[in-house]
């Protein structure tokens, strides 16, 4: 019998319905090819490894031919293998098990393989986003976060801004078309701003104290 961790929520990567008037702009996932390469530097091990092999070959060719160097040295090959090869499937585990989502009044994540959580940032909490993009147009869009509240780097990893250990940016990762994901953002942050306020008046008390709050 198949079964899917996921399949309690209401839709696909949001842990509960949405309110009346939010709706969905935008969902992805990271690729995880990039996500390799990028976060796990996939290709930084590999070449760790060949070069492991080259100098134990050239070690070894000193005492035996050739051809015999490059056997005994060929395991440094198989251990690089091995270990990129787990990287590559921490990398597509960690990118089918994430959902991010951006609607017209915030940007959500669910992420984590073993330990899953959603996190959840509405446009009045975000500061900036930063754009970085890579040459196959995949890119991370890092949110740059309001207030006193901090994310553990552990747990947010690797769905996140490198190396910011001090305030911590939750980023989508590594995601195809990333350039237009952020104009996209980018419009709708506009849009929620232009939004009109809505007048909340308790019919008990004169008018003249009614509060303005945004609107839900």
């Amino acid at each position: 019998m198949s079964h899917d961790d996921f399949d309690n929520e209401p839709i696909r990567g949001l842990p509960q319905m949405l309110p009346a008037g939010e709706h969905i702009l935008w969902q992805g996932a990271p690729d995880w090819r990039a996500l390799a390469v990028d976060s796990l530097k996939v290709k930084w091990v590999a070449g760790y490894f060949i070069a492991l092999f080259g100098w134990r070959a050239i070690v070894a060719g000193a005492e035996m031919s050739v051809l015999q160097a490059m056997a005994a040295s060929s395991f440094y090959l198989v251990l690089g293998a091995v270990a990129c090869s787990l990287l590559a499937l921490t990398a597509w585990i960690q990118a089918k098990t994430a959902v991010y989502t951006i609607t017209n009044r915030r940007v959500i994540l669910r992420i984590g393989a073993a330990l899953t959580m959603t996190l959840q940032f509405p446009f009045n909490w975000i500061g900036a986003a930063d754009l970085v993009t890579r040459s196959d147009g995949t890119g991370t869009i890092a949110l740059r976060t309001l207030g006193e509240t901090r994310f553990s780097y552990l747990l947010l990893w690797p769905h996140l801004r490198p190396w910011r250990m001090a305030r911590t940016q939750p980023a989508l990762r590594c995601i195809p078309d990333a350039a237009a994901v952020a104009r996209l953002l980018a419009e709708a942050v506009a849009d929620a701003e232009a939004m009109p306020r809505v007048t909340v008046v308790d019919s008990t008390h004169d008018t003249a104290g009614a509060m303005p709050v945004p609107a839900e």
